[in-house]
C-alpha cells in the first residue's frame, strides 16, 4: 500500500462487539488472564502494552518500513531510551547542531556514563576521523533543528556498516511522509510524535522504529516496558487519528513553506533563509535525493541582532510565538533565547513552523512585522 493508504488501513477493519469502524479507546490498565495462565486478548498490563498503543506502533512501523516500533510519552524519552540502551563507556557521534534537548541529556544525564563528540555530519571525513574503538552509535538529525542541515543518510549508513555501528536518525522534521531513513540504511528512526505525526499541538509523544528486531532493540523495548514512560491510550488514539491525514497535511506544509522561503529569500530585511527546498541550500541535491518533499520548517536570519529578531516575533499577528512545531497553525520563535546562553544558534535567527493557513496571509503578516526592523 502507498503511505496515504497505509496510514488509514494498516490496522485493517477489526470486528468488535459494537462494530466500531474507528478503533475505540481502551482505558483498562489490566487485562483478564486465562485459565492456562496466558492472556487471550494479547495484553497483560497497560504499562507493558495496550490495544491503542499496539495499534499506533503497528501503523508507524508500516509507514517507516521497519520491523517494530516503541511509542513513548515524549520525543525526549524516545531518544533517551536509545542512550540508556548503550553500554556504559560507549562513545556517540552526534551533530554539532543536535536538538538542544538531546544535547542537554548527553551533557547532563549521561555525562558520567557515555562520551560523545558533536561534529558536522555533512563532513563525512570528519565523521570517520572521530570513530574510536568504543564508538557505538552515530546519531543523525535531518533536517536539523534549527539550521535545517541535511545529512546524507545513505552515506552515514555506509560508514556505520563498515565500522559495525548503530545508526539512529531523528526524522522529526520530515515525518514518515517525506523521508524513510530505514529504507536508506538507518537501523533506528526516531520521531517526536508531538510534531507532524500529532499535527494539532494537542498531544505529547515520541516513537522509535527499528529496521530489525535485534539484541539492541530488545534493550530498548525493555526500557519502554519496564521504565514505563509510555503514552496514554487517549494519546495513542489521537495520534492514530492524526496519522490518517498526515500525508495530506504534509503536502500543505511543504507547499506553504516553499512559497514563504522563496519570498523571504528576496526580502531586503532578510540576511539568509535556511530551507532545503531552495536551490541555494548547500545540501539541496541531497534533500532532493532522499526526501519526498522539503518540509514545513524554515529558519531565517534577520538583518541585525537579537533585538531585531525579537522585534519581528513580537510584531506578527497570525504566527503564534510559541515553542514546538508541526501543528496546523503557524508558529514562530527566537530560537536562541529558548536554548539558553550556551546556544550555538545565531542570535538573529528566527525559526518558523509554517502551518496550513493561506500563504498570502502568512506572507502579509511577516512583511508587516519585518517593516519594524
Amino acid at each position: 500500500m502507498k503511505p496515504e493508504t497505509a496510514a488509514i488501513h494498516a490496522l485493517h477493519l477489526t470486528q468488535s462487539s459494537t462494530g466500531d469502524v474507528t478503533m475505540p479507546i481502551s482505558l483498562s490498565t489490566t487485562f483478564l488472564r486465562g485459565e492456562d495462565g496466558g492472556y487471550p486478548g494479547g495484553h497483560m498490563y497497560s504499562r507493558v502494552s495496550n490495544p491503542n498503543r499496539s495499534a499506533l506502533e503497528s501503523v508507524i512501523t508500516a509507514l517507516e518500513f521497519g520491523e517494530d516500533s516503541c511509542a513513548f510519552s515524549s520525543g525526549n524519552t524516545a531518544g533517551m531510551a536509545v542512550f540508556q540502551a548503550l553500554e556504559p563507556g560507549s562513545h556517540i557521534i552526534a551533530p554539532d547542531d543536535m536538538y538542544w534537548g538531546f544535547k542537554k541529556q548527553l551533557q547532563s544525564i549521561f555525562a558520567a556514563t557515555l562520551t560523545f563528540d558533536f561534529i558536522d555530519l555533512t563532513d563525512h571525513s570528519a565523521v570517520a576521523n572521530h570513530i574510536k574503538p568504543n564508538t557505538a552509535l552515530i546519531w543523525a538529525e535531518t533536517p536539523s533543528n534549527p539550521l535545517l542541515k541535511i545529512t546524507d543518510i545513505e552515506a552515514l549508513a555506509a560508514i556505520c556498516k563498515k565500522h559495525q555501528l548503530i545508526f539512529a536518525c531523528d526524522s522529526t522534521f520530515a515525518s514518515p511522509s517525506l523521508q524513510n531513513p530505514i529504507k536508506l540504511g538507518a537501523a533506528i528512526v526516531m520521531h517526536s510524535t508531538t510534531k507532524y505525526i500529532g499535527g494539532h499541538s494537542d498531544v505529547l509523544g515520541g516513537c522509535l522504529t527499528t529496521a530489525r528486531k535485534d539484541e539492541f532493540w530488545e534493550k530498548i523495548k525493555n526500557i519502554q516496558q519496564i521504565g514505563g514512560a509510555v503514552p496514554s491510550p487517549f494519546d495513542c488514539f489521537l495520534l492514530l487519528r492524526s496519522l490518517k491525514t498526515l500525508a495530506y497535511r504534509m503536502k500543505g506544509h511543504c507547499e506553504n513553506a516553499e512559497k514563504l522561503a522563496q519570498h523571504l529569500a528576496q526580502h531586503p530585511k532578510i540576511a539568509g533563509v535556511y530551507y532545503p527546498g531552495l536551490a541555494s541550500h548547500p545540501q539541496h541535491e541531497i534533500a532532493k535525493k532522499q526526501m519526498n518533499g522539503f518540509g514545513g520548517m524554515l529558519s531565517i536570519l534577520v538583518n541585525g541582532d537579537a533585538i531585531a529578531a525579537r522585534t519581528v516575533v513580537n510584531k506578527v499577528s497570525l504566527f503564534a510565538q510559541a515553542t514546538s512545531l508541526g501543528g496546523v497553525e503557524s508558529l514562530i520563535e527566537h530560537r536562541a533565547s529558548v536554548e539558553g546562553p550556551d546556544t550555538k544558534t545565531p542570535q538573529n535567527l528566527i525559526r518558523i513552523s509554517v502551518g496550513l493557513e493561506h500563504i498570502d496571509d502568512l506572507i502579509a503578516d511577516l512583511d508587516q512585522a519585518l517593516a519594524f526592523v
